[in-house]
């Protein structure tokens, strides 16, 4: 038998066939504990867990997590290939959550067999998700916040934008909170300059008289906003950044915590450039596809570190895959892009892509598909990354 699940935030809806098509049940729930429990309950009166495959369009969240739980193989359905599907059902687009939840169980009857079973991940690459993910979404807050500053300092008072290389950094954050309008900068002097380096403690090159000319040397505002207007909102802007930056602190701290407890931590660790945080990144979004990939080429593909061609009579052409998992893909090449500053084979590599034409981020692609050659071999064979074996494997190789 086969299970539709068509999922909302409050009302499920829930349709089970039989192998001919029949609706053997259908009845919608809601989004709750009684009703949850009293669903799995009732799918367990058609039979086993493990022989009611449950479709469901998407692949993590609560109720995808309580049919695995539950022994139901999990298949989830890409939103764009149930949408392509759906002339299959009738050429009207009319729509509706039970239908959807029948179309499903349709679906999956019918194309059951090519369409994958999702394997639970184990519970330390769970957690590693959680917190790689959480800081992503914090960096990105931090981004648009420091954007945001940047924006209202470029109005309102050029000059402390500036001063600093970066504008998230502790000593700009210092400064703004010191002196957050020009007017307040009106006896800043060369030696106050330096105390206040001195005091916060800044660790940049450059000398107190070069921050304060790069502070003149600004263009000046008109002063038509009042300085206690524009001090609350600079300073709110500040508190706002600081919070996000303590929170991503935390975070850090809490992912290299994690770390040891993963089992595929030292297979990885070794890699040149690998950082405490990349590392987390691609065990928690990489591991997961290197354990389900039968093939090197699906690694790659669902990595997305490789293109997509395209070949209609006598046409063909190489296009970029979006359909991939994008966080896999921003911190696979996001490390590789940084290996090759530390590792003469990748920075070859990189080099020769460069050479045949490619724009850097193709040629990143290509570095970051080398990479994953080495390591989906130590994946398989559950062997931790040695630097020496794999430059005398390359010597030997460019001899031959």
């Amino acid at each position: 038998m086969f299970v539709g699940w068509d999922w909302a935030s409050k009302t499920h809806d829930v349709t089970v066939l039989h192998p001919d098509g029949s609706v053997a049940e259908r009845w919608a729930l809601c989004h709750d504990e009684a009703d949850l429990t009293a669903t799995l309950a009732r799918l367990a009166g058609h039979g086993e867990p493990a022989d009611l495959p449950v479709a469901i369009e998407a692949s993590t969240g609560l109720i995808v997590e309580r049919l695995a739980a539950a022994g139901h193989p999990v298949v989830p359905i890409h939103p764009n290939a149930f949408h392509a599907a759906r002339p299959r059902w009738g050429a009207s687009k009319a729509k509706s959550d039970p239908g959807d939840s029948y179309k499903l169980a349709d679906y999956l009857r019918t194309d059951g067999h090519r369409l994958v079973r999702l394997k639970p991940i184990d519970e330390a690459t769970r957690n590693l998700q959680l917190l790689t993910r959480s800081r992503g979404d914090h960096v990105d807050a931090k981004v648009a916040a420091t954007n945001q500053l940047d924006a209202l300092l470029a109005v309102h008072w050029p000059g402390a934008g500036a001063v600093f290389a970066r504008l998230d950094s502790d000593i700009a954050l210092d400064f703004l909170d010191r002196y957050p309008t020009p007017t307040s900068t009106a006896h800043l002097g060369e030696a106050r300059m330096a105390a206040f380096c001195r005091r916060h403690g800044y660790c940049g090159r450059r000398p107190p008289a070069e921050l304060l000319a790069r502070l003149r040397a600004a263009p000046a505002t008109t002063g038509m906003l009042g300085g206690d207007t524009l001090t609350d909102v600079i300073r709110a802007q500040v508190r706002l950044l600081r919070s996000l930056l303590a929170s991503i602190d935390e975070l850090d701290h809490a992912i290299v915590a994690a770390l040891p407890s993963h089992p595929k931590t030292a297979l990885l660790a070794s890699l040149p450039r690998i950082g405490q945080i990349h590392l987390a990144q691609i065990l928690a979004e990489v591991g997961p596809i290197l354990d389900r990939a039968t093939t090197f080429a699906q690694a790659c593909a669902e990595v997305g570190v490789t293109p997509v061609t395209k070949q209609s009579g006598n046409h063909e052409a190489v296009h970029f895959r979006w359909a991939v998992n994008t966080r896999s893909r921003d911190a696979f090449t996001r490390w590789a892009d940084n290996s090759r500053h530390a590792n003469d084979w990748a920075a070859q590599r990189y080099r020769d892509a460069r050479r045949r034409g490619h724009r850097h981020p193709t040629a990143t692609r290509i570095l970051a598909r080398s990479w994953l050659r080495v390591i989906w071999a130590c994946w398989q064979a559950n062997t931790a990354y040695q630097p020496d074996r794999h430059t005398r494997a390359v010597h030997a190789q460019t001899a031959a």
